[in-house]
Order: structure tokens, then C-alpha cells, then sequence
């Protein structure tokens, strides 16, 4: 039996894993400045123009300077909105009223209930982005992050959703590797020092992706005029 695959939108990547597999959870994780948020715009872009309706949850930025920043690498957002496959969830700013508003969920959820995230998802959303998962995780002891974050896993694989769930680099180093234990793949964005070059560079770690041949080495990227790119190949020796 094949495992259905949906494109990442990273073409090189996309060559390498075969895409996320569908109606799992993918997690991403990376220090700020490593393109969290646009790997997950082009990742819902991508959905979006395979014909997935796409459900964009944004907890730190408001929908226009996501619409802004999509439009830079050359992506018609507001289009996508327009024809109904791309929705954003704005829970920025004042979040209590805009989960009140937003989602009709009660204040409790502020504490961290995370499978509010998945209620009230329009019909036929194939497709959720969480960007990211960390306002929703303060105050939460380990004990209490494993249980909502085991249950909103099982929530989006019961509704068959394909999730992209981003940790900003605060929420990685407390809760990353309980996550991972929950996760059918997981992904680091990094920088470090070339010592070759004597220059910063950004590389992609595929920590684990189940079901899949994942390369050992990182590899390399760079943000460029049509979003994320690999910028080489690397040693693309591969473990099950």
C-alpha cells in the first residue's frame, strides 16, 4: 500500500521526501530568522494550489503581513482566499477576544487547550498550518503539554487533516522532544557557521519522517526570491 504524499512546495525537498505524508502531523521547529513562517506560507500555498482547502492559524502575526509577506515571494494569497482554499485564523494581538470571536471557544482554552485549534475548521479543510503552537503552551507543565498535544494529534488524524504545527525556539528546547514522541515527522531549521566559507548559512535537519528515507546529512537552503530553496543537495544517503 502507498502512502499518499502532499508537496511540501520546496521542490528539492520535495524530491528528496515525496512530499508530508497526507493526513499526518508534521512538526517544525527553528530558531527565529530561520523561515519558520514562510516554510509554513509556501507549504499552504502549495495545498492550496493542488486544490486543498488550506486553514492557516496564526498565533504571533495578523492575516495582512502574512497576505505581505506572501505576496513578496510571488504568491497569490488574497486570490487563493478569494476562491475559498486558503482561510487565515488571526490569534494575534488580543487573543481572548479573538479566540472568543474566531473560534466561539471559552477563555479556558487560553490555558492551552489545544483541540479548540482543531474545532469550527471549515468544511472540507484538508489542510491546517499552526504558526505557531507556543502562546498555547505557556504555563504548561510537561505532564499537561503531552496530553493536549497528544490529543490534538489524534484529533487531526481522525479528520484525516495534513498539519504543519511550527514551535517557536522557546517552546522547542522545553517541549521539542516529548513532541516528537507524537509527530509522523519532524523538521529543525538552523544556522551555523560555514567553517569553510567563514559565513552564516542556514541548513534543514529531517530529524525523523516515518515511513520515509530521510537523509542523514543537513541540508542546506537559502531564502530566496520565490521562497525556500535547497541550495544544495548534500549527502543525500538515506536511512529508512
Amino acid at each position: 500500500m502507498t502512502l499518499e504524499r502532499i508537496k511540501t512546495g520546496i521542490f528539492e525537498l520535495d524530491k528528496i521526501l515525496g512530499g508530508f505524508p497526507a493526513g499526518k502531523t508534521v512538526l517544525v521547529t527553528g530558531d527565529p530568522g530561520t523561515g519558520k513562517t514562510i516554510f509554513g506560507l509556501q507549504f499552504a500555498h502549495s495545498c492550496c494550489v493542488l486544490g486543498l482547502k488550506t486553514r492557516y492559524v496564526s498565533t504571533e502575526e495578523n492575516a495582512a503581513d502574512l497576505r505581505l509577506q506572501g505576496s513578496s515571494f510571488g504568491w497569490e494569497i488574497e486570490s487563493l482566499e478569494k476562491r475559498g482554499l486558503l482561510a487565515f485564523t488571526e490569534l494575534a494581538g488580543n487573543r481572548a477576544m479573538e479566540i472568543e470571536t474566531a473560534l466561539s471557544i471559552k477563555m479556558d482554552a487560553v490555558k492551552g487547550n489545544f483541540s479548540e485549534l482543531t474545532e469550527h475548521l471549515p468544511e472540507g479543510t484538508r489542510v491546517l498550518v499552526i504558526d505557531s503552537l507556543g502562546t498555547h503552551a505557556g504555563n504548561l507543565t510537561p505532564f499537561e503539554f503531552r496530553d493536549r498535544f497528544d490529543l490534538l494529534v489524534h484529533s487531526l488524524a481522525n479528520m484525516g487533516i495534513t498539519a504543519m504545527v511550527i514551535f517557536d525556539s522557546v517552546t522547542s528546547k522545553e517541549f521539542n522532544d516529548i513532541a516528537l514522541f507524537s509527530t509522523y515527522g519532524a523538521i529543525q531549521l538552523m544556522k551555523r557557521e560555514n567553517p569553510y566559507t567563514d559565513r552564516r548559512e542556514r541548513v534543514m535537519d529531517i530529524v525523523k519522517m516515518r515511513n520515509t528515507k530521510t537523509p542523514i546529512q543537513l541540508l542546506t537552503y537559502e531564502i530566496g526570491p520565490g521562497g525556500i530553496v535547497l541550495s544544495s543537495p548534500g549527502d543525500l544517503s538515506a536511512t529508512p
